[in-house]
C-alpha cells in the first residue's frame, strides 16, 4: 500500500494510500507506534503531518509512557486535562526524550528545564544547567522533597516544615510546633493542590510499649494566593512503629505499621476515617523478619500488606469491611493510649517468587561510558562478567528464552536490606493506566574485619495483586480461588469475606512456588511469572556515603545518638546516591555522585531490556545489570558536606541541600 497523498482525493482501489484512509482507522494504527515513528509519519506528506500532530495521537503516547510509569514533566499542579494540544506534543517530546537518553547514554546537564525558568538563586553565565536556593536560614535540613517544579517542601532537625519557592528563592508559609518533630510521610494530590504529610514525636521512652504521638497536616495550595498549613489530626500508637502510610486522602484513611515485641508479629494499625474518634489496631500474625521489607496499598475497598522477603513477595488483604468490626473509640486525653484489640489474619494471602538473573551472561553492563566519554579513570566500577548463583543449583529454564534462573545472587544472610524505597506513582496519571508500584532496595554486606560495608541495588515492579484473573486458568485451584476473592467486586454485606473460600486459615494461604501439590503444574507456573517479579541488579559492590542524624534523647529510647543514613534517593525506575570514587584499601576520601536507571514497566518480561545496552547484550534475560553512571556536579557543590538527596524524575532534576545553608538544583537531560 503506497504511503502518497492524493492530490485529488482519488480514492479508487488502485490510488488509495496511507493518507486517505479514514481517521478512526488511522489512529488505530498510531495506537502501536513510538514517538519517532509518529516523527516519520509527520513527514511523508502534509495530510499525513496533519494527522499526526492531533491531540488523540499524543494522547496516546501520553498513555503509553503512563504505563511505562515515566512521568510527563507538567508544571506546577497542571493536570493532563489542562494541557493544550502544543503543551501535551511538548510533554510527550520532552518525556520521551528524557526516557531515551537515561536508557542508552545517561543523564548529561540541561538548560532546559522548568526549574531554571527564572533567575533567582544564580549567576548569569555561570550556572547554566543548575540553580542554588537557599534553604531555611539558622537551619539544618531533615528532609527535602519537591512538590512541583514550581515549590519544595522542607522538615527541618527542630522540627519546623517549610514550603520554599523555588523561583522566587523566599518562603512562602511555615509550620513550627515550637518542638522537635519527624517528617514521616509525604503524598502529593495534585487533582486538589494539596499535600498531606505525618509529623511524629515520642511520648514515652519504653522500648516495647514506647507511646508515640502523630499530627496529620495539609498544605493546600489555591488557585490564587500563599498556601496554607493546617491540622486535619492527631492519633497515638502503641509499640515501635515501622512506617505510616497516607492510603486515599480522599477517604481519609490511613494505616500504620507497628511491631509487636511479644509474638514479633506484624500489628496494622488503622484510621478508617481519621475525623471520626475511633481506630482498628490488630495483631496480623504475620512474622516480622529482620529481612523483609514492608509496604501498605489500597486496592478495591481493602488495604493490602505487600512483603518482600530474600526470594519471595506476599501480598495479605484485609477487606475494609472486616476492619471495621474491630474499631474502637480513640480520645483526645493525655492519657489515652490505644491497644491491641485481637489476631485477626488476613482474609487472603497471596505469593510469588523472585525470577533472579540467569547463570550466567556474554556481558554485565554495571558500567557503561558515554559514547563520547573517556575511558575509565581509576576507581570506576568495572564490567562485572558474570554473576554466578551463590547458594544452590540452577533453578528450571525460563520458559522460551533459553536461560537457566539462578538461586539468589545476594541471600539472607550475609546480605541484608540497609533501606527499602517503596515507591507509588504519584504524579498525574490517567483512570485507564494501572496503578504500579517500583521497589529498589540497597542491600548491605557488613565486614567485621575492616568495619567496612559494601552495598549493592536490587530492583523491581509489583501490582496489586501479585496474579491477575486473566492468569486464574494457570494456576492450581486454591490459588485461583484466592485470586478470585482479591478481585471479588467488593465486600459483602454484613461484614463476610468476598469469598466464602476466603478465610484466615492456613489452607487458604498459596503460593506460585514451593510447595509439592504444585510440581505438576511447573510450566503453569513459568507463564505466571511476570516482568515484575523479576529482579535488575546493580552487582558491582560500592560504598555508599552516609550521614550521621543525631538523635533525641526523647526520639531514641535505645539510647543511641546518631544513626546512619544512606546519601540515596529513589524515583520510578531511577536510583540516585554518593558514594566513594575510590575502594577502602586505597584510603582516598573522594565522592562521586552516580545514577542508574532501570527498565521501563511492559507486559512482556522479554521485551524489558536496555536499549543501547551494547552489542553483547542477547535478551532481557541477558542484561539484568543496571547500567551506573557518574553525574556531572558543579564545581561549588561539596559532596563531603551534603546532608540530604532526592530525585524527580519528571524533570530530570536531582535536588541536594548541603550544610552550609544551600540547596542545589542539577538539571539534566
Amino acid at each position: 500500500m503506497s504511503t502518497n497523498c492524493t492530490e485529488h482525493g482519488d480514492t479508487s482501489q488502485e490510488m488509495i494510500s496511507l493518507a486517505t484512509l479514514p481517521y478512526d482507522l488511522l489512529l488505530n494504527i498510531a495506537q502501536h507506534l513510538e514517538l519517532h515513528d509518529i516523527y516519520a509519519l509527520q513527514r511523508t506528506c502534509k495530510a499525513l503531518h496533519v494527522f499526526a500532530t492531533t491531540r488523540p495521537v499524543y494522547r496516546n503516547l501520553a498513555t503509553a509512557l503512563l504505563r511505562r510509569c515515566r512521568a510527563l514533566p507538567l508544571h506546577g499542579f497542571q493536570r493532563l486535562s489542562d494541557l493544550t494540544d502544543e503543551q501535551l506534543i511538548e510533554a510527550v517530546n520532552q518525556a520521551t526524550r528524557l526516557e531515551t537518553a537515561w536508557l542508552t547514554r545517561g543523564p548529561r546537564p540541561s538548560t532546559n528545564s522548568p526549574y531554571l525558568n527564572s533567575t533567582a538563586g544564580s549567576h548569569a553565565g555561570t550556572r547554566s544547567w543548575y540553580k542554588v536556593i537557599s534553604a531555611p536560614p539558622n537551619e539544618e535540613v531533615d528532609w527535602l522533597s519537591p512538590i512541583t517544579s514550581s515549590y519544595s517542601l522542607c522538615a527541618t532537625k527542630s522540627g519546623k516544615v517549610v514550603c520554599w519557592d523555588v523561583h522566587r528563592d523566599e518562603c512562602l508559609a511555615e509550620w513550627d510546633p515550637k518542638e522537635r518533630w519527624e517528617l514521616w510521610k509525604c503524598r502529593v494530590e495534585f487533582d486538589i493542590r494539596t499535600v498531606f504529610f505525618t509529623m511524629a514525636k515520642v511520648l514515652a521512652r519504653s522500648f516495647d510499649d514506647r507511646v508515640m504521638e502523630f499530627v496529620l497536616m495539609k498544605l493546600e495550595f489555591p488557585e490564587k494566593g500563599e498556601p496554607v498549613f493546617s491540622e486535619l489530626a492527631t492519633f497515638k500508637t502503641i509499640g515501635v512503629v515501622m512506617n505510616v502510610f497516607l492510603l486515599d486522602p480522599s477517604s481519609r484513611l490511613l494505616s500504620a505499621f507497628v511491631w509487636v515485641a511479644s509474638s514479633n508479629t506484624i500489628g496494622l494499625y488503622t484510621l478508617l476515617d481519621w475525623n471520626k474518634e475511633e481506630y482498628v489496631f490488630i495483631d496480623t500474625g504475620i512474622e516480622c523478619s529482620m529481612s523483609s521489607n514492608w509496604s501498605c496499598i489500597l486496592y478495591k475497598e481493602q488495604i493490602v500488606i505487600h512483603s518482600e522477603e530474600s526470594d519471595i513477595a506476599h501480598q495479605y488483604f484485609y477487606p475494609i469491611c472486616v476492619l471495621q468490626q474491630h474499631a474502637r473509640p480513640s480520645s483526645t486525653a493525655s492519657s489515652f493510649v490505644p491497644s491491641i484489640s485481637q489476631r485477626l489474619g488476613p482474609v487472603t494471602s497471596m505469593s510469588a517468587p523472585f525470577i533472579f538473573p540467569p547463570r550466567s551472561r556474554s556481558i554485565s553492563p554495571a558500567t557503561i561510558p558515554d559514547e563520547d566519554d573517556e575511558p575509565e579513570t581509576e576507581g570506576e566500577h568495572a564490567a562485572n562478567g558474570v554473576i554466578n548463583g551463590a547458594n544452590g543449583d540452577a533453578q528450571d529454564n525460563d520458559a522460551g528464552t533459553g536461560t537457566v534462573s539462578d538461586a539468589n545472587p545476594f541471600p539472607y544472610p550475609p546480605w541484608y536490606p540497609e533501606s527499602a524505597h517503596f515507591v507509588r506513582q504519584w504524579w498525574p496519571t490517567l483512570a485507564s493506566v494501572p496503578r504500579l508500584s517500583c521497589t529498589v532496595v540497597l542491600l548491605a554486606d557488613h565486614e567485621p574485619e575492616t568495619h567496612r560495608t559494601r552495598y549493592v541495588l536490587a530492583q523491581h515492579y509489583f501490582k496489586v495483586p501479585l496474579v491477575e484473573p486473566d492468569e486464574l486458568e494457570q494456576l492450581p485451584i486454591d490459588a485461583a480461588k484466592a485470586v478470585a476473592a482479591v478481585h471479588a467486586n467488593g465486600p459483602r454485606e454484613n461484614g463476610a469475606s468476598p469469598s466464602a473460600s476466603s478465610s484466615s486459615s492456613e489452607e487458604d494461604e498459596w503460593s506460585a512456588v514451593g510447595s509439592s501439590e504444585l510440581e505438576a503444574a511447573k510450566s503453569s507456573r513459568r507463564r505466571v511469572e511476570s516482568s515484575m517479579m523479576r529482579l535488575w541488579y546493580v552487582s558491582e559492590p560500592f560504598e555508599v556515603v552516609c550521614v550521621l542524624d543525631g538523635v533525641d534523647d526523647e526520639l531514641d529510647p535505645d539510647g543511641a545518638q546518631e544513626r546512619p543514613r544512606p546519601l540515596m534517593a529513589v524515583d520510578f525506575g531511577h536510583a540516585v546516591w554518593i558514594e566513594f570514587a575510590y575502594p577502602p584499601e586505597m584510603e582516598r576520601d573522594e565522592k562521586r555522585l552516580r545514577f542508574v536507571t532501570f527498565p521501563p514497566v511492559t507486559n512482556d518480561r522479554d521485551e524489558m531490556t536496555y536499549a543501547g545496552a551494547g552489542a553483547g547484550v542477547k535478551s532481557a534475560a541477558e542484561s539484568l545489570e543496571g547500567i551506573v553512571r557518574t553525574l556531572e556536579v558543579p564545581d561549588e557543590l561539596d559532596l563531603d558536606k551534603v546532608e540530604t538527596i532526592n530525585i524527580d524524575q519528571s524533570q530530570g532534576a536531582i535536588i541536594i541541600s548541603v550544610q552550609d545553608g544551600k540547596i542545589f538544583i542539577l538539571c539534566y537531560e
